[in-house]
């Protein structure tokens, strides 16, 4: 149930709604606009009555629960114009706006900090839901729409005080931004985001499925009461064991909470899984090497490395290594069979741990997890330092796509895959994001689609997904195989 700012362009109209809790006072005091003139000014912001906060709250709560709010954004951090500005940002559209009824001056009107908010609201509902507000007591002013094209319009009277294309303002908006990242990340990198802006046609975020979202492929396996057992495996420092084991759960497995010190002291034995799933963290807190001291841990220790692989050998198991997990995996790649041109993970190109949720393409690949997804476009979380796909030699990654071992890639809107920074967040070779062994049974990525198997735990989506997001498929594809 949360808000974004990211405007909508819906094709049978919206308005955009102020409602302005200073109640017509405007003052400029310690606003940004009075800091850039070297001003501090005598009458800062303020509200007069607390009780408008409460109903405020309640009207907002009221209209998200009946579906009415399609984007939110305060207006106490710059004004009106960097609100308006920042949602037309995120949402790649324009703005026809008029200020008259907000204040007697333009520049009072877009700057003033007060509190208060903008909501977008469809345009047949407009009329109603500025009717209850202001019945409430609240203040509501209808200040304009949405365009297509790409200008932020703003009139004041009969003045147009503004007419800039959102392209160049968004510049101007990030401009700083760039320019701290140029000097502490890889500047590269900056540039290519900086860059993006300029690309109007970048529709952002998309969904593009191959399956049906709702088709639970593990049902009459977890109807019939059989739940086998997958081993969630962690090491000191690994956090990310709490959702995969949920996602299983979810698809109809056992999942047994695994540490490495169970297996090298014998106290549990890999024999009495199905799979196995490496979760996602900081191993060691990554001094070792990102995933590497905990492959270490498994290569050097003797009845460690019988365990695993034996465990890799059986025609019956599978694994599935996310993020640290991942890395473990690519580290030990001896001991699985057909994982030889498996790449090694890097530190990032960027220079930064990236946390952001990008655009992933499921290509047609041999992946047990993946089946009957290929050809999806789906939104998929990261969180590493050192995610970067690398290979010693180009036949490696000749020899993933011959034998239809890339599991997963990091995509541009278009389905391609992405070279660029963002959309490639570390600078996989080839955009890489997952992997698998020729059979298909272990697998191992670096993305995290065990956070977001619930559609709920997705910053974006599109409105019509229920409960299950899309890679709720993957965990129930490990169900099918062990049926």
């Amino acid at each position: 149930r949360t808000l974004t700012p990211e405007l909508r362009t819906d094709p049978d109209g919206t308005r955009l709604l102020l409602i302005d809790l200073g109640q017509g006072e405007n003052r400029l005091g310690a606003t940004a606009l009075a800091q850039v003139h070297n001003l501090v000014g005598d009458r800062p912001a303020d509200i007069e009555v607390f009780a408008v906060l409460s109903v405020f709250f309640d009207a907002m709560r009221d209209l998200r629960r009946n579906g009415q709010l399609l984007a939110y954004h305060d207006r106490s951090d710059g004004g009106l114009l960097v609100t308006l500005c920042e949602m037309a940002f995120a949402g790649h559209c324009g703005l026809l706006v008029d200020v008259t009824h907000v204040d007697a001056h333009p520049l009072t009107a877009l700057f003033n900090e007060e509190l208060g908010a903008v909501i977008q609201v469809r345009v047949n509902e407009a009329e109603s839901i500025v009717q209850d507000l202001s019945a409430k007591g609240l203040t509501v002013i209808d200040i304009g729409t949405t365009q297509n094209d790409s200008h932020i319009v703003i009139t004041h009277g009969n003045e147009e005080v503004l007419h800039e294309s959102r392209i160049d303002l968004h510049r101007a908006w990030s401009s700083t931004t760039h320019q701290m990242q140029s000097i502490r990340d890889n500047a590269r990198c900056a540039q290519e985001e900086y860059d993006r802006i300029l690309d109007d046609d970048d529709p952002g975020l998309i969904s593009n499925l191959s399956f049906d979202l709702n088709d639970d492929v593990a049902a009459p396996y977890i109807n019939s009461g059989e739940r086998p057992r997958i081993a969630i495996l962690r090491e000191q420092g690994v956090n990310g064991q709490i959702e995969m084991a949920a996602a299983f759960d979810r698809s109809g497995f056992i999942a047994s909470d695994v540490h490495m010190s169970d297996v090298i002291a014998g106290r549990v034995s890999l024999k009495d899984f199905n799979g196995i799933a490496a979760c996602g963290g900081f191993s060691y807190g990554d001094v070792l090497g990102a995933g590497q001291g905990w492959g270490k841990s498994i290569l050097f220790n003797s009845r460690a490395r019988d365990e695993f692989e034996e465990f890799f050998s059986r025609d019956d198991s599978f694994a599935l290594g996310v993020c640290n997990g991942c890395q473990m995996m690519s580290s030990i790649k001896q001991l699985i069979p057909g994982a030889e041109y498996w790449p090694r993970f890097e530190r990032n190109l960027s220079e930064q741990f990236e946390a952001r949720l990008v655009l992933t393409g499921l290509p047609q690949s041999q992946s047990i997890l993946t089946r009957d997804m290929a050809g999806s476009l789906i939104p998929v979380v990261v969180a590493h330092g050192e995610g970067r796909a690398s290979f010693d030699r180009d036949d490696q990654l000749d020899a993933l796509r011959e034998h239809d071992q890339i599991v997963m890639q990091y995509c541009e809107a278009d389905g391609t895959p992405a070279s660029r920074y963002p959309h490639n967040p570390n600078g996989s070779d080839a955009a890489i994001a997952g992997v698998t062994t020729p059979d298909g049974r272990f697998t191992i990525m670096m993305p995290h689609p065990e956070r977001i198997f619930r559609t709920a735990q997705m910053s974006w989506h599109p409105d019509d997904w229920g409960e299950d997001s899309p890679w709720m498929r993957l965990f129930r594809n490990a169900r099918v195989f062990v049926s």
